[in-house]
């Protein structure tokens, strides 16, 4: 591909069909073949948001024309994670605006695509191919972007009419290609890639309608586009070299092509294209590693589009208002998961409670069986955590003390070592037996008084009970707080434990 100028282009500039402005109107039209990619998510949210920015209609459509890849379940999914991430559509299978059926399947039994692929046939921008896969074969290949397809030759365009005619009467198996010229240009525009100009031997003759009477995603995808008054297109640049195919399509039928928007690639931290199978490759992933959904869909929108602030907080709202998809880059994005776990930290930082321990119980629970003050623990931890998995390794400590080294009684800024710890468990363990009232308040009364009458800083002391109740070099909490978890009997088991082990 050629590359021949960039324009400048009004964002506010609406398209029109026959000369009137039309309502903005996006589809996500995702095949049903599995979980929802990260990718895929990014062209719903965008989609979704140049609607919603511009006041227009967002729709989903189902593209299961290949039912070889058809996973059971995954419609399900598609509406699952739409909803969870607040994307709300506007028409779709469960929705008639009037332009429905929304399912490409259904729409093949209204013949439509039968019906576009046949007028193409009579403006001879389409023709009937009967060769089979032995002919097929010994075809010449050539290797397109890393991938070897083969180049179809037109052999069939010369049959006669009463050749064609005779091949369908007999029932020969047949597809219908699209009839692209082999000389000269086609151009194309993409509002961030500019005009966009391919020689015309690049465009091999692609297939329409299979032999099995079902459309190909492509030739689909410019009918359902154009019939259901799509003015906005958004997917990932991949399918850049499909679009001079697709423009003359629309060219061919005289159709006016929607605007298109190619996204650029999403890769991981080696800068190699996100794999589907990767473990955060999908909506559903991230959602079970712990991650909230605000955060996810904040940082997906984040994918390649910046606002002109240096701001990286938003809710969706805020992302409708401020989406300008001209702010989106050409340049591959990196799915950075340490910048998406600080991102949820932050949404989980700004939870209200009663939110934040709802999601946060289930991984209490299954951390701690013994009977301790899960509430308590939660908020411990709730500025802590990035993701709710976190949670486990931060309280594992509250079921069951850990095997641990006496140097971590040594800390430099504490001024501790083992033989000054020794010294201080051994002296509170009397004033911690002979207290009963075992809440915060109380326990850091009793410790603050001995620090006060041995004359040392509170560090010298603290530092020293806090290892013997966690085992921990680092802990949610200070000491006095965990003792309040852990209870008078827990408490002085564990301190009793850690002067046996400095007397070893």
């Amino acid at each position: 591909m050629c590359l021949r100028g960039i324009h400048k282009l009004d964002m506010r500039k609406r398209p029109r069909r026959n000369g009137v402005k039309m309502k903005i109107r996006t589809r996500y039209a995702p095949s049903p073949t599995g979980k929802m990619h990260v990718g895929n998510l990014r062209s719903a949210l965008y989609e979704f948001l140049i609607a919603k920015h511009e006041g227009g209609d967002f729709m989903l459509r189902i593209e299961d024309t290949d039912q070889g890849r058809y996973v059971e379940g995954a419609t399900e999914i598609i509406y699952r994670t739409l909803e969870k991430a607040g994307l709300k559509h506007d028409e779709g299978p469960d929705k008639d605006g009037g332009y429905g059926p929304y399912v490409q399947s259904e729409r093949i039994k209204t013949g439509i695509y039968m019906k576009y692929a046949r007028e193409l046939i009579e403006k001879g921008e389409a023709y009937y191919c009967f060769c089979d896969k032995e002919r097929l074969s010994s075809l010449k290949t050539e290797v397109v972007e890393g991938k070897e397809i083969t180049i179809y030759d037109k052999h069939c365009l010369s049959l006669s009419k009463e050749e064609v005619e005779a091949n369908l009467a007999a029932g020969k198996p047949y597809v219908i290609r699209q009839n692209n010229p082999a000389e000269g240009t086609t151009t194309f525009h993409d509002e961030l890639y500019g005009d966009i100009t391919v020689e015309n031997a690049e465009l091999d003759d692609m297939i329409l309608i299979k032999s099995d009477g079902f459309p190909t995603y492509n030739f689909a995808n410019v009918v359902d586009d154009h019939t259901m008054d799509i003015t906005h297109v958004v997917r990932g640049n991949e399918y850049l070299s499909s679009s001079p195919k697709y423009t003359r399509l629309y060219e061919a039928f005289g159709w006016e092509p929607p605007k298109y928007v190619h996204l650029p690639l999403v890769t991981d931290e080696n800068h190699k294209k996100l794999a589907k199978r990767g473990g955060s490759a999908s909506f559903e992933d991230l959602l079970e590693q712990g991650f909230v959904t605000e955060a996810i869909v904040n940082f997906i929108a984040l994918l390649g589009w910046s606002p002109e602030s240096n701001r990286e907080i938003f809710t969706l709202d805020e992302l409708i208002r401020e989406f300008d998809y001209h702010r989106i880059s050409k340049s591959p994005t990196v799915f950075d998961l340490v910048k998406l776990r600080w991102m949820n930290g932050e949404y989980i930082k700004g939870m209200d409670f009663d939110t934040y321990y709802e999601m946060a119980e289930p991984y209490l629970k299954k951390t701690l069986s013994r009977e301790l003050d899960l509430k308590k623990i939660a908020a411990m931890v709730k500025t802590r955590i990035e993701v709710f998995p976190d949670i486990a390794e931060m309280v594992d400590f509250f079921e069951e003390l850990p095997e641990y080294d006496t140097a971590m009684y040594t800390h430099k800024k504490m001024k501790t070592n083992e033989q000054s710890s020794l010294e201080v468990l051994t002296e509170v363990l009397p004033l911690l037996e002979a207290q009963e009232d075992y809440s915060n308040d109380a326990l850091y009364a009793v410790l603050a008084g001995y620090v006060e009458k041995k004359g040392c800083k509170n560090g010298y002391v603290m530092w020293p009970v806090r290892t013997a109740v966690s085992g921990r070099q680092t802990t949610p909490a200070g000491a006095t707080e965990i003792m309040e978890v852990l209870g008078k009997e827990e408490s002085l088991k564990r301190i009793r434990k850690g002067i046996a082990l400095l007397n070893k």
